[in-house]
């Protein structure tokens, strides 16, 4: 068994941060002497004093200064135990899972999970990036609760439109194609490799491109990369490369048709999910509100 509980830190935290033993008392309802106890015990059993005097103030000795230190994220994991048990007691959902096209803007869909988690603490989110034509994503829509795919309808449930990611051709600042005047840049798309981020066009369009050699990568991070690196040019999220852009490292091309393209996203409930519960209700009304960011 161990020597020390939970309590007994707990009760040494709170001590510290209100200052008086008198103060922890009334603030955990326990009288005065069961507090002195609890903390006597604590420091009899460790065999280190934890605690001194100051005036009136209890203070922490460097020792207990350390070994609190090491005791909080102990208390701060404890905490966050008990408040998901409280969670599931309430009818909370323990984990949501969440199935996003590798193209969605980042910092939206971090902001839109940083604010689920900050009103769902006991929730897990289960959060998968998919290119729709791998087949990792029809596995993952399967389980699914929530998907923000290009398809409108899925298997698993039916959506409506969330918004359009913009496509914008760029090229690395030193790519040849930039030393080459406006009006020449369309015809000379031919001579270089074309960056493809699988799975964003169809095959019928990847065949009508005007560029015989493309290089296809799996995910728009790698896609990204290979442009900046110069080893072609290519139509890239443009959330994703602003700060490329704004830095100027990517520039875009200056194309006379089709500078500019839109992939449209949707979003997805499970069908079996009629009506969504209130976790699932709260994560698709944070996707709508954050559509314009």
């Amino acid at each position: 068994m161990h020597k020390t509980t939970l309590e007994q830190w707990s009760l040494l935290e709170s001590v510290v941060e209100l200052g008086s033993f008198a103060r922890t008392a009334e603030a955990m309802y326990r009288s005065q002497s069961s507090v002195s106890y609890n903390l006597a015990q604590l420091q009899a059993r460790l065999g280190v004093t934890l605690l001194t005097i100051e005036g009136r103030k209890a203070a922490l000795t460097p020792a207990g200064r350390l070994l609190l230190d090491q005791a909080k994220p102990l208390l701060a994991a404890f905490h966050a135990l008990e408040a998901r048990a409280a969670g599931l007691r309430d009818g909370a959902r323990g984990s949501l899972d969440l199935v996003v096209d590798t193209v969605f803007p980042r910092e939206r869909l971090f902001a839109i999970l940083r604010e689920f988690q900050q009103r769902y603490p006991a929730t897990q989110v289960r959060l998968t990036e998919v290119l729709e034509s791998d087949p990792q994503a029809v596995a993952a829509s399967q389980e699914a609760d929530v998907l923000v795919l290009t398809r409108r309808e899925e298997r698993v449930g039916r959506g409506e439109w969330l918004m359009n990611v913009d496509f914008v051709a760029v090229a690395h600042r030193d790519h040849p194609l930039h030393q080459l005047a406006s009006a020449k840049v369309d015809d000379a798309l031919s001579r270089y490799p074309q960056i493809r981020i699988a799975g964003r066009e169809s095959e019928q369009a990847a065949r009508e491109s005007r560029t015989p050699e493309q290089w296809t990568f799996s995910t728009a991070d790698a896609a990204i990369e290979a442009v900046m690196y110069q080893v072609g040019y290519g139509w890239l999220p443009e959330a994703r490369i602003a700060a490329q852009l704004a830095a100027g490292t990517l520039k875009r091309l200056p194309l006379v048709h089709g500078a500019r393209r839109a992939t449209p996203l949707h979003l997805i409930v499970k069908e079996a999910m009629s009506p969504p519960d209130e976790q699932v209700a709260t994560l698709l009304a944070l996707f709508k509100t954050n559509r314009e960011g």
